[in-house]
């Protein structure tokens, strides 16, 4: 059950417990009151007046039949049917007798007697009415006595009632606070489990238990909590993982940083003091170390350069010119002005172009072409080198293609390739001959436009750079 609907259900049984507590109670009470009037226990139903009114009735029925000379058996049936005793006495004799007298109805009759003409006289919980008639001449003395009549009836009455109504609303106080605390302990326990549970979470992962997840079972609102605690705990593991990547990848950038520019101004810290120390005896020498040290500053302003270009688009910062583009003529135009200049320092370059058209930015096709050329060129083992770029459609895009025949990269380092100074292999890892940036700037130019970058052993035995668009090319 959800805690919605113990909700729910507590608050419909707060109100029906002690209602239904308390008409159970009302009716046991009025029950047991309607007993004790029905059937005694010291209440009665009449008061003294209602006595001594049947009483003044039943007397002037015996008055009549006194004077009539009949018998009493009219008047029988009335005492039997109000459980009175009947006693009639002349001056000299008992005239009639009905019903059984009790002990203390003699005390009764002594008591009455030295009263005048009428009296009405109680005595534990017995009542007796006399009256002195006359008929015929002759006097005579009536005594009724009850025993059902009692002068305390309404007193008890009234204590039975009150008491009825304090035991009633002692029913309502009590069925309403056990009701609340059952109710309580009801709802709360459900809700005390699963809070337990997400505190426990969240203190594993607080000392570091980035691994813990919450095991819940039951269909109720906590469910989708804890599956989302969860799904947090695992995002903040990538996260946490991320940011230990990128600090492994910043350290690695500032020593790669630091190899790579400590080259270059060694080499010229170096012809400086050979300069100054007049090592260069000749117009010659002096100039051969003068161009030395201008080689070595364009490669430390290309390293500078080729960071702060990796920099502006890891931040997004680099802007971007989208162009409705034929890419084969773009790559023509990139590729063939420098066949030649390429093939002779060492690098024969082929091209295999299908017509591809596209909205992207011709810079950074530019740059991405450049610096894999550059790449191949300053790998390449053999004398005369070769690169193959190939352009194809597939189903859902299309693949642009570079693959050199040159040392090839171990299939562990291939996923590696496309971080920041990445020079696993022994063959690439020359700092003179590169910046270790270029495939870097190339992965980030094509995630740029939408692309995706991988590389892979080459067919013609050394690496190769695939770049796929999915779905980017234009009608």
């Amino acid at each position: 059950m959800t805690v919605k609907k113990r909700l729910f259900w507590s608050n419909i049984l707060m109100i029906l417990v002690p209602v239904i507590a308390t008409v159970l109670i009302g009716v046991l009470c009025m029950g047991f009151i309607w007993f004790a009037l029905i059937h005694g226990m010291g209440i009665g139903i009449h008061d003294q007046d209602e006595f001594e009114v049947a009483c003044t009735a039943i007397s002037e029925g015996v008055k009549e039949s006194l004077e009539n000379g009949s018998d009493f058996s009219s008047i029988q049936a009335i005492l039997e049917k109000n459980q009175l005793t009947l006693r009639v006495d002349s001056e000299t004799e008992s005239v009639y007798t009905y019903g059984e007298e009790e002990s203390d109805d003699s005390a009764l009759y002594a008591a009455a007697d030295l009263l005048d003409n009428q009296a009405t006289i109680a005595k534990n919980g017995r009542m007796l009415y006399a009256r002195q008639i006359t008929a015929d001449g002759i006097s005579y003395t009536i005594y009724l006595t009850g025993g059902y009549y009692n002068t305390r009836s309404y007193a008890d009455l009234k204590t039975a009632v009150v008491l009825a109504a304090i035991l009633i609303l002692f029913t309502i106080f009590a069925s309403i606070l056990f009701t609340n605390r059952f109710l309580t302990k009801f709802v709360w326990k459900r809700i005390e489990e699963p809070l337990d549970i997400l505190v426990n979470g969240v203190h594993e992962l607080r000392d570091g238990n980035l691994d813990y997840r919450i095991t819940y079972e039951r269909q109720d609102e906590f469910l989708p909590v804890c599956q989302d605690f969860n799904e947090m705990a695992g995002r903040l593991k990538e996260m946490v993982q991320r940011i230990q990547q990128q600090e492994r990848s910043r350290k690695e950038l500032i020593a790669g940083i630091s190899h790579d520019i400590r080259t270059p101004l060694t080499s010229i810290q170096a012809y400086v003091e050979g300069l100054l120390d007049g090592i260069a005896k000749t117009p010659e020498a002096e100039r051969r170390y003068l161009e030395t040290i201008k080689t070595k500053a364009k490669d430390l302003d290309h390293i500078v350069s080729q960071l702060f270009l990796f920099s502006k688009m890891e931040l997004g910062e680099y802007p971007k010119d989208l162009r409705e583009l034929r890419l084969n003529e773009v790559m023509e135009d990139i590729v063939l002005p420098r066949q030649e200049e390429y093939r002779q320092k060492g690098l024969s370059i082929t091209m295999d172009l299908e017509e591809v058209s596209l909205k992207a930015d011709p810079v950074q096709f530019q740059r991405i072409t450049t610096n894999i050329l550059e790449n191949s060129l300053k790998y390449k083992v053999k004398e005369q080198g070769n690169l193959q770029i190939s352009l194809h459609r597939k189903e859902s895009g299309f693949y642009l293609s570079f693959a050199d025949d040159g040392p090839g990269v171990p299939e562990e380092s291939l996923p590696h390739l496309f971080e920041v100074f990445y020079r696993s292999d022994p063959s690439r890892q020359n700092p003179h001959q590169g910046s270790g940036l270029g495939l870097a700037i190339v992965a980030a130019a094509a995630e740029q436009m939408g692309g995706s970058i991988r590389a892979l052993p080459s067919r013609m035995g050394g690496l190769e750079i695939q770049i796929e668009f999915e779905g980017k090319e234009e009608a």
